[in-house]
Parts: structure tokens; C-alpha cells; sequence
């Protein structure tokens, strides 16, 4: 008697041969824009992670299951970041990984929160995780953690005693800013000025002519690299000697490009180890790069770790409801690539919180000194 391939398929059971159960899981960065190279880095470094346990063809609860990023554009703007934010909650993401700027990330983190859904995001305002919630985590360290390393490094190892400081007014720029001024005051630095610019602003002469007055050894400025390359040219236009400090978001190849010879000497600190000396780096770098045709910029490794997190979260708690894999989350302890103990504190920051300031020379970013972290 012949068995038809329906009856077949039915008698094997029907199980045997079902598609993978589709787990959405958020991202939200921005993608275009002045920041889109940002959110492009960030991205993929989270989609490596997808395509990677993807591959792995993970089994979760009993059923197959794969990874589905919905990517969105918050354009690094807060009410874009909350309309994001309520759009993935309504499409029943089971993670969020984003937003990148706190300013988008802080609002926007409201929303997961009520929704119960755990979010890991790029921020590094302090304000995300003194909210309270149990949703939120970090993938680099808080700008407490880094302010504060950079401020005592600046009086203490470089020496600077009159520092002026900028701030953007951005959740992320004024926090950076803030902490890199208590540990510079601490440290036994003299606040010589401090000036407020934009996120928007390109012509910083009038703010930069008053501070020549007090003459200030070093300027330190929280914001992103769109404001500080042109800040730097005018620090050297109007011949001020001081040295220009600032945090990751400057800290990188466009900065200098925008910069040109204004950017020798420029100071900028980063999250964690040079990628050559983080222990999966190597490696990661190998696959990155395989994978996009494209170097590896700042953000993709933090972006990559944070992803693993939440997916190795999922597995040992067997199950993609938040409520069931936040607990294992928040107990987290991996060995990523950007650190060898990556886990998480009772507010969802970093346990691990090591800085790196780099320095550019000759054209070319080079690390001065790596402080703390593993």
C-alpha cells in the first residue's frame, strides 16, 4: 500500500519538520543623519550576533527558534525614540536591544519599562539606570565611570590645573561633562569656565573667545564628534594652546578626517581595552570584517556582548518571555569580547569598567593608557 506524502509527513509528525518559532527582538539607533555611521556600527554588531545563534539553529522552550531584528531609525531624537519605542512594544518584541544616545534611550526606556520588556542599550547617561526599573542594562560603562577616570587622569597624569568645560546639553554630553568636572575639581583641578553650546551648533568662536581669556591649559567638551572637529579648528584658529579633551563619541576616524591638522594632540577617552588587547578582539575583528567588508568602528563589540547577553539570557532561562529570562539577565556572567566577566550590577550597569585615553598622533588615534577593566 503506497502512503501519500501528506500521510507521510503526518505520520513522521508533523514536528519534525516545523519552521523555527520567530522571536522578534527590537534595535533602534540612528541610521540616518549626522550619527548614522554611529547606528550603522551599532547595528551591526547586534546583526553578527543574530546571524551567529541563528546558525546555531537554538533550541528554546521545547521549539526551534530564530532571531528576527526589527531595525528602526530614532534618528537620535527623543520624541522619534519614543514613537520607536511604542511601535516595537505594540509588534510584541521579546528584547530590546537600543536605543544609542541616552537622550533617546531614557525616554524611550519608559516605555519598555512598563511593558516588562528588557532593554540593553548603548547610553552611558547615568540617569537611565538611576530610574529604578529592572529593565534596564548597559553595554559600555556609565559616563560616571568614565567622566570620572578621565577628569583625575587629565590633573593628575597630564597635569592640566585650569580646565574649561563645554557640554552639548544632550542627556549624554552634560553627564559626561559633569562628572569629568567633580573628579577634575577633586583631583585639585580650578574650573576656570563653564559654557553650554548644541548638538546643532558648528561656530563655537564667541564661547571660545572668552575662555582665551582665562587661558585655560585644557578644554574639555561632552558631545559628539560633529561639534568638537569643528570646535578644534577654531580652538586653533583663535592660536589657544589648550589641549581638547572629550569622551568616545569622538573618538574616532571622522573626527580626524573632519578635523584635519586640528585634530594632533586631541584627546578622547573609550570604554574598555584598544580592540587588539580585549580578549575576543582578534577574532571578532576576523568576522566583522568577513562579514561586512568594513572595519570594525567603535560601538559594534559593546553592540555584540550586549546581544550575546540577552540571547545566552534567554537559553538558560529556557524561555523568551521577558519575565521569565529578565532574572537570568540581570545574573548574567559571560565572557564576551570586549571583556572576559561581563555582568551586570544591581542597576543594570557594568560591573567591569575599565577606560582607555587615546591620544591622536601624527594623524592617527594611539592609546595612552588603559585604566581599570578586565
Amino acid at each position: 500500500m503506497k502512503m501519500s506524502a501528506a500521510a507521510l509527513l503526518l505520520a513522521l509528525g508533523s514536528t519534525a519538520f516545523a519552521a523555527p518559532v520567530e522571536v522578534k527582538i527590537g534595535f533602534a539607533g540612528p541610521l540616518t543623519g549626522p550619527q548614522a555611521h554611529y547606528g550603522k556600527d551599532f547595528q551591526n554588531g547586534v546583526q553578527l550576533a543574530v546571524e551567529e545563534v541563528n546558525a546555531s539553529k537554538p533550541t528554546i522552550g521545547g521549539k526551534e527558534v530564530k532571531f528576527v531584528l526589527l531595525a528602526e531609525d530614532d534618528q537620535a531624537d527623543p520624541r522619534s525614540g519614543t514613537v520607536v519605542a511604542q511601535r516595537l512594544v505594540d509588534d510584541n518584541i521579546a528584547g530590546m536591544l537600543g536605543h544609542f544616545n541616552s537622550g533617546t534611550t531614557i525616554p524611550a526606556s519608559k516605555i519598555y519599562a512598563r511593558a516588562g520588556i528588557p532593554q540593553i542599550a548603548m547610553a552611558t547617561a547615568p540617569a537611565y539606570t538611576e530610574q529604578g526599573f529592572k529593565t534596564t542594562f548597559r553595554m559600555m560603562t556609565s559616563d560616571t565611570q568614565q567622566g570620572s577616570v578621565v577628569g583625575s587622569y587629565a590633573v593628575g597624569k597630564l597635569g592640566f590645573k585650569k580646565i574649561a568645560v563645554i557640554d552639548d546639553r544632550t542627556a549624554y554630553g552634560q553627564g559626561l561633562a559633569n562628572e569629568f568636572e567633580k573628579a577634575a575639581k577633586a583631583a585639585g583641578a580650578t574650573i576656570v569656565a563653564r559654557e553650554f553650546t548644541t548638538d546643532k551648533s558648528v561656530d563655537f568662536r564667541a564661547i571660545l573667545t572668552k575662555l582665551k581669556a582665562q587661558a585655560p591649559q585644557a578644554i574639555f567638551y561632552g558631545g559628539s564628534e560633529v561639534q568638537a572637529a569643528p570646535m578644534a579648528r577654531q580652538i586653533k584658529e583663535l592660536g589657544i594652546s589648550a589641549t581638547l579633551i572629550s569622551g568616545e563619541m569622538v573618538k574616532s576616524d571622522n573626527f580626524i578626517k573632519l578635523a584635519g591638522d586640528a585634530a594632533e594632540g586631541v584627546i578622547a577617552s573609550l570604554a574598555g581595552l584598544p580592540i587588539e588587547q580585549m580578549p575576543g578582539g582578534a577574532a571578532y575583528v576576523a568576522k566583522y570584517e568577513k562579514r561586512f567588508g568594513a572595519k570594525v568602528e567603535t560601538y559594534s563589540p559593546y553592540a555584540y556582548d550586549g546581544a550575546m547577553a540577552m540571547f545566552m539570557a534567554m537559553k538558560k532561562a529556557d524561555s523568551v518571555d521577558p519575565a521569565k529570562y529578565l532574572p537570568a539577565l540581570a545574573a548574567t556572567q559571560l565572557q564576551g569580547v570586549t571583556t572576559s566577566r561581563l555582568g551586570y550590577d544591581a542597576k543594570g550597569d557594568l560591573k567591569e569598567g575599565g577606560i582607555t585615553v587615546y591620544k591622536v598622533v601624527k594623524g592617527k588615534w594611539e592609546a595612552m593608557e588603559s585604566i581599570g577593566g578586565k
